[in-house]
Order: structure tokens, then sequence, then C-alpha cells
């Protein structure tokens, strides 16, 4: 079983910014911080991350998204690697107006297609014994039944990530080479055959904390004169991606 340690429940602020300001802002951040566990000694202290991101056929969660809707989620699942033995984690991500909170569920390669396809979940499809566990692959198939959920696109960047050497009330992430494309198969591939990439050479920050805006955060965002935007890596790879490619509904939304 891998050991979950993802902020259940958070506030989110993101930037986007240039390679020379992630650069000062890593000799900021390490001062108060340490690298995550799965980035020490990487290049960039970062490490590969895809999502499978479901949707319904008419793009529903994506239309929440960039109409504004306050209370919405998406449907993802996360994985690392191709290794068929390393689970993956169904993820219902929800944001209530300024608050992020996470559902995650480890469940085995082998019962991802059960699961899209309707099955509700059992004991043998998770890798984790803990109850959260099933209360979350739970949520996710209700939601994923809900909306009529399927594969829409697979979304692929390195993450450079810094924790407390003890907890998780803050979080500091710096995704970079973002690359998106659309994906209809009940499969979690690293392989990409002609992704998009969505932000160029940017760089998006995230500031993540469960209490308030820490004060060394504060002084950080002020010293390098960042400005919070939006930055939705499948919304953004929606978006930019060729009309027509995930349907009949994007000439009438995109």
């Amino acid at each position: 079983m891998v050991v979950d340690k993802a902020q259940k429940q958070r506030f989110e602020l993101k930037y986007v910014i240039s390679e020379e300001v992630a650069a000062k802002v890593r000799e900021f951040v390490r001062t108060y911080l340490s690298p995550d566990e799965h980035a020490i000694g990487k290049i960039n202290y970062s490490y590969p991350v895809h999502s499978l991101y479901l949707d319904s056929p008419d793009m529903k969660l994506y239309r929440d998204t960039i109409n504004g809707l306050k209370n919405r989620f998406k449907l993802r699942i996360r994985y690392y690697n191709d290794n068929p033995s390393a689970p993956v984690f169904f993820e219902v991500k929800r944001r209530t107006n300024n608050t992020i909170s996470k559902l995650r569920g480890q469940v085995h390669r082998h019962a991802i297609g059960n699961l899209l396809r309707g099955h509700l979940p059992s004991p043998s499809d998770l890798a984790d014994s803990n109850p959260e566990a099933m209360h979350a692959a739970q949520e996710f198939s209700r939601r994923m039944l809900e909306v009529n959920g399927e594969p829409k696109s697979h979304v692929a960047y390195d993450r450079e990530a810094w924790v407390p050497d003890g907890g998780n009330a803050v979080r500091v992430t710096m995704d970079r080479m973002v690359l998106s494309e659309p994906c209809f198969e009940a499969m979690c591939s690293t392989q990409m055959k002609n992704p998009l990439t969505v932000f160029g050479d940017r760089v998006i920050l995230e500031l993540k904390f469960t209490d308030r805006f820490p004060g060394w955060m504060r002084d950080m965002v002020l010293a390098f004169n960042l400005r919070q935007r939006s930055a939705g890596k499948y919304v953004d790879g929606v978006q930019e991606t060729t009309p027509g490619a995930y349907g009949a509904w994007h000439a009438a939304y995109a």
C-alpha cells in the first residue's frame, strides 16, 4: 500500500510564472520546506504526474468551470508510472466557494475498466483497506454515474513539490511541461500520441494551505510581485485543443 499524504481540504492559490521567477521561489521556499520524498535527487526536484479526467458527454464539468460555478467538482484518475502493480488514485476534487477538498482512494489497475463501466467498488478493487479509500471510490462512482462520466482527457506534467518536515498544513508545487490530449479509453498509460503543450515554457506555481495564509507565503508573493490567476490544466488543455476534438459540443461551448 502506498502511503497517501495528500491534503484532504485546503485553500489553493495559483500563479503562472517564468523559470527565472521559479528559481527565486525555490530558494525562498527551501528556507521553510523540504523537497517531497518522491522528488529528492531528481532534476528540478520533479517527478512525473499523469491524470485521466472524466466528464459527461456534453462536458458539463468543464463548462461548470469556465462558467465560474462556485460549487463544482472534477473526476480524475491520478497515476505516476506504467507499473501494473502500482495503484492508481480515484479522485473527486471539489470546490466550495474558495475551499478545495479532495477525496482520494487507491485502486488496483485491474479494476479500472469495471469501475468506469459502472460497477460499484468492492474491497478487492482497492489497494488500501482504510475505510476512507472505500468512501472515496464509492463517491467517485456515484458522481461518475450521476453525470454519465467517461474518459475525456489525459494530462501530464513534471511536478516539483515542497512540504514541511512534519505534517501537511502547507504545500508548494511548481508544475512544468503541462501536456494535454483527448483520451477516451479506460486506461492509465504514461504514453501520449500527439499532446498539446498547454502553458508553453511557463511554470504553474500553487500555494496550498489548510488554515490561514502563512505569513512567509504572503511575503514571498509580495517580494516577487506574483499575480494570482486561473490555471486549470484540464480546462485550459481542452480550450487549447483543436475544435471538434472532444465532440460536437465544442463548436457550441468552446
